[in-house]
Formats: structure tokens, C-alpha cells, sequence
């Protein structure tokens, strides 16, 4: 999918790019049934204080409810048409069942308006068509995929991500994730054939500091620019070190590298080997 420049008109237009949208369609509004409300907390829990920054303002945005559980089985729906979802990097795509039922998925890479998607053990090997891990064969590139039997996708969901399914062994499958970590899931987990589509994200560049804003961010300022009260790397006269053995957060806690990490994750113990082993 290519990125679309423009003439630089302005100096923000000079740098800032946008997806090619090849494929999706536009000025449509999503489907009715399939969309909810969200209400913003600019980052403010239920005592109204913030407990994350750099969150607020940003464009109002209706969350599309997407079928991560692919649960009708056996039955081929059509795709309508792709759409931009502004929760998400990836496009999705409108399905319709034979019975006139709708649902969203993620757009695989490929996958056009027309085409047809399947879920099922019975399903071909081919992009969209959702299948058991035991029902997919060795060396298939796959994403959505389930860390659970019926608890829906959970894994490699993001805009141009994709893993391969490396080998079956017993009743686990070991699958190269697109980090380099090698995981072992369950064969009942279910799992999409192919790339998640819009792979061209990653190189739009987003050009100036007001369509972050649009995105619902907010400023971030250094520590080193505050004063003491506000930060441990505030204060000094010009440009001061950090006057400590290292960097540290607003609340003194280590950071850069400082592992804060308490309880066990309980599924790491299926993981073969780490993205950052050395």
C-alpha cells in the first residue's frame, strides 16, 4: 500500500505523510449495529486524578466491535468493504453471513472487497480464513491469534504484523512471533491465515505536533526543564546533570532499564526463547 506526500504549502505539509487507503473505502459511515460509544477520561481514574499523562482533547472516536472469535464456523461470509478504524492501525473488514448477520475482522493483507472468508477446521489456507493452530500447516504465516481456546485473538493484531506457525509438537504449537520470541500455544487455539494488512503504517510520518493532539496526546516535558519541585531532574543554573547515579521517574523510581515487573506472568513459562536473549 503506498504512502501519499504532499506539496509543501505549509512547513508542516513539507513532512507529514498519510496512508494510501488503496482498497478501503471512504466517506462511509461503519456499520450501526457494530458501533459503540466511548466515553474519554483524558488518563483520570474514578477520584479524577491522573494516573496517566499525556492523555486528553483528541478527535471523538466510536469504537468498532470486532469478532475476535471468529465462532461461525463452516459458513463462508462475504466481504463488503474495508474501512479505516480509528482505534486501531489496521483497516477492517465488513463480513455479511449468508443470513444477513454482520461482523468486523482485521483486513488481512490482500483481501478485497468480494472476496469470501471462512472460520472452521474445514477452512482453506488462505488470507482471512480463520482455522485451529492444529488444523494449520508448518512454516504458514498467521496473526490473530488465540492464548486461550475461545477467548478470542489476542496476539500479533497490529497494522503489517505477522507470525509463522514453526512446528507442532504433542498438543502445543511453537510459533516465531513478529518480536523473534518463540512461544508455545495450544493446537485448539485459533489463528488467521496471512499478514494484517495496511503493512505501509510504520513509515507514515505524522508531520506535526498538532495532529499528535488530534490522536488524543498531550505534551510531554523533559524533568530536566522543571524545577525540583516538580521533578528529582529539575533545578540547577543552565543545563544540569542528573545529580543522582541515574535517570529516575517524577516519583524517584529507577527508570531506562529498571525492571518494575512484580508477579510472574503466568504464561511465560511457554516461552522459548526471549526477543532480547543475547
Amino acid at each position: 500500500m503506498a504512502i501519499k506526500t504532499y506539496k509543501p504549502v505549509t512547513p508542516s505539509r513539507r513532512h507529514m505523510t498519510v496512508s494510501g487507503f488503496e482498497g478501503v473505502e471512504k466517506h462511509v459511515r461503519s456499520e450501526r449495529s457494530l458501533t459503540e460509544t466511548v466515553k474519554k477520561h483524558a488518563g483520570r481514574n474514578s477520584y479524577g486524578r491522573i494516573t496517566v499523562r499525556h492523555h486528553g482533547g483528541g478527535n471523538k472516536q466510536k469504537y468498532r466491535v470486532i469478532d475476535w472469535k471468529r465462532s461461525r464456523e463452516g459458513e463462508a461470509a462475504t466481504v463488503q468493504r474495508l474501512e479505516y478504524d480509528p482505534n486501531r492501525s489496521a483497516f477492517i473488514a465488513l463480513l455479511q453471513y449468508p443470513d444477513g448477520e454482520k461482523a468486523y475482522i482485521l483486513a488481512p493483507a490482500g483481501l478485497a472487497a468480494g472476496d469470501t472468508v471462512e472460520a472452521g477446521p474445514a477452512a482453506d489456507i488462505k488470507p482471512g480464513n480463520c482455522l485451529p493452530l492444529a488444523n494449520i500447516p508448518v512454516g504458514t504465516v498467521i496473526h490473530n491469534i488465540e492464548m486461550y481456546p475461545g477467548k478470542g485473538a489476542q496476539l500479533v493484531r497490529a497494522a503489517g504484523n505477522a507470525a509463522q506457525l514453526m512446528a507442532k509438537e504433542g498438543n502445543m504449537a511453537t510459533i516465531r512471533m513478529p518480536s523473534g520470541e518463540m512461544r508455545k500455544i495450544r493446537l485448539e487455539c485459533k489463528a488467521t491465515v496471512g499478514q494484517v494488512g495496511n503493512p505501509d503504517h510504520a513509515n507514515v510520518a505524522i508531520g506535526k505536533a498538532g495532529r499528535k493532539r488530534h490522536m488524543g496526546w498531550r505534551p510531554t516535558v523533559r524533568g530536566s526543564v522543571m524545577n525540583p519541585v516538580d521533578h528529582p531532574h529539575g533545578g540547577g543554573e543552565g543545563k544540569a546533570p542528573v545529580g543522582r547515579p541515574g535517570p529516575v521517574t517524577p516519583w524517584g523510581k529507577p527508570t531506562l532499564g529498571y525492571k518494575t515487573r512484580k508477579k510472574k506472568n503466568a504464561s511465560d513459562k511457554f516461552i522459548v526463547k526471549r526477543r532480547n536473549a543475547k
